[in-house]
């Protein structure tokens, strides 16, 4: 029998206080987030068997730029959505042609969030927030394409152009193109000070945190852009210099008066509604004074925190934190991916340093690059030049994404040898770099043509942009066949059919 506690009720067991301390950190056995892990866990073990394989199931083509979000691809700017899901291609809605003024600049998906009340039905489902080229800010119904909410962000002072994520699926930041005077106004001597606006806004539901300029006469006369990520305002100065503020400290210092989206208000003279045209909204944090105080330390602190790649190349390398929100580094190069992390230094606990993870290096065992080349005859040929690293016909990173579902690390290396290039999307254990899986692509694939591939879960997109306008959208999906003779990773040419549908052509295999 057990014993009973104070007052007549029975003790809990150690199995109960540990199911329930397991629950109070969102571990519950029949919970959907469980069921959930484990769907994608078995996902990824299929994935990498020998005998998964990659099929193009379908493709299509087009003169406008195509997009994907998540199972969705968007043509004809926004106003065609076909599903990528399905065995073949399936238009979830078709809108109108919209004019020249409602075109849109830039879009994110909008998740509804977990645990939380929300003050619309339609919150719960997917949205799309886009921005249009008269300064309007619209979210859509991602299934229907239905305009849900409507934001007014400026008048004639200012174009915003670029949507992005301060905190993903929680804090959003619409950036302005740079500002420039006219060309009289230059020629008169006339100098712009403000290069950019940021208007920062909470999502679901969307609620205005503040706009913010970008002047020079804060942030000095070298300012090339800005952005504002994990709530840090990094400003990216001529001759690589990049300095890191804190968004949050500055907001709260300079903003002049909060505003809230719908409200009345009355601004230096001007009265009108928040988001509504034609006020729009007021730029409300204005800095004042010496930015130094607010400057981020971060990396340059640390112990190895200068990492240089070592590589000659056309293109530069790139740098950047793991989206994954470990807090590590991705620096990639031509030739070579390295992860990096922060650590203590050995015997040093208030000193951190920057220290290899794992990396991960291209396929160039065949390649020869020697200075002296000798003749089938015997003659000794000096080159007059080495090749680049990132030579074309060189095996070279391309694109470096993360699958946070699958918990995988993608990426895309290419050779390309005179006309025809070949490229393949490798995916690597995220914790460790092992390569899991390479999957070929069967397109041919010109780097001197625009790239983006996606993986997604059991889906891999590859959209290319092909001269005079001119788009085109190869669709992959996982097959599990245990034939010798597989089509999926031939690159031999195979017939294709035909069909029309919602007035668009597609491709099948």
């Amino acid at each position: 029998m057990r014993p009973q506690a104070a007052g007549g009720r029975r003790a809990a067991s150690p199995n109960v206080c540990c199911l329930l301390a397991r629950r109070a950190h969102g571990f519950y056995a029949r919970d959907a987030g469980v069921a959930h892990r484990q769907n994608l866990g078995l996902l990824r073990k299929i994935m990498c068997q020998e005998s998964t394989k990659f099929k193009n199931v379908w493709t299509t083509h087009s003169s406008s730029p195509i997009a994907y979000e998540r199972g969705r691809i968007y043509l004809d700017n926004y106003q065609c959505c076909v599903s990528s899901i399905a065995q073949e291609p399936r238009i979830l809605y078709q809108k109108p042609k919209c004019s020249k003024s409602e075109k849109i600049e830039d879009a994110l998906l909008l998740e509804s969030p977990l645990g939380e009340m929300l003050p619309s039905p339609s919150d719960y489902k997917s949205s799309l927030i886009v921005l249009t080229v008269q300064n309007w800010l619209l979210r859509l119904s991602a299934d229907t394409g239905e305009i849900l909410e409507k934001i007014y962000l400026a008048g004639s002072c200012c174009k915003f152009r670029y949507l992005s994520w301060d905190t993903p699926q929680e804090v959003m930041v619409v950036k302005s193109a740079q500002n420039k005077l006219p060309a009289a106004a230059r020629q008169a001597g006339i100098q712009q000070s403000v290069l950019f606006y940021l208007a920062v806004f909470q999502v679901l539901p969307l609620s205005f945190i503040g706009m913010l300029e970008i002047n020079k006469k804060i942030f000095g006369n070298s300012v090339t852009d800005v952005a504002v990520s994990n709530g840090i305002l990094i400003v990216m100065c001529s001759m690589g210099l990049v300095r890191l503020y804190n968004f949050q400290a500055i907001s709260e210092q300079f903003m002049e008066q909060p505003f809230d989206l719908g409200h009345e208000f009355n601004w230096n003279g001007q009265v009108g509604v928040v988001g509504k045209y034609p006020f729009g909204l007021p730029c409300n944090i204005k800095i004042t004074g010496n930015t130094n105080i607010l400057r981020f330390p971060f990396l340059l602190q640390a112990k190895n925190g200068i990492q240089d790649m070592k590589c000659c190349s056309l293109e530069p390398d790139w740098i950047y934190f793991h989206p994954d929100m470990s807090g590590r580094i991705i620096h990639v190069g031509p030739d070579l991916i390295k992860v990096l992390k922060l650590k203590e230094v050995k015997n040093n606990t208030d000193q951190m340093e920057i220290a290899e993870d794992f990396t991960v290096v291209a396929n160039r065992e065949n390649c020869v690059n020697s200075a002296v080349t000798v003749t089938a005859s015997g003659r000794v040929v000096k080159k007059r030049f080495n090749l680049l690293d990132d030579d074309p016909e060189q095996e070279t990173f391309k694109i470096v994404d993360y699958e946070d579902e699958l918990d995988l690390l993608s990426t895309v290396a290419v050779t390309q040898i005179g006309a025809d290039g070949r490229a393949h999307l490798d995916l690597h254990c995220n914790e460790r770099g092992i390569l899991l899986k390479s999957i070929p692509l069967l397109e041919s694939w010109d780097v001197t043509y625009s790239h983006e591939v996606y993986f997604d879960k059991d889906l891999v997109l590859h959209i290319e942009q092909k001269p005079n306008r001119r788009f085109s959208c190869y669709v992959y999906q996982m097959v599990c066949d245990t034939a010798k003779d597989d089509e999926c990773s031939s690159h031999e040419k195979t017939e294709r059919a035909f069909c029309k549908k919602g007035g668009r052509i597609f491709e099948y295999i």
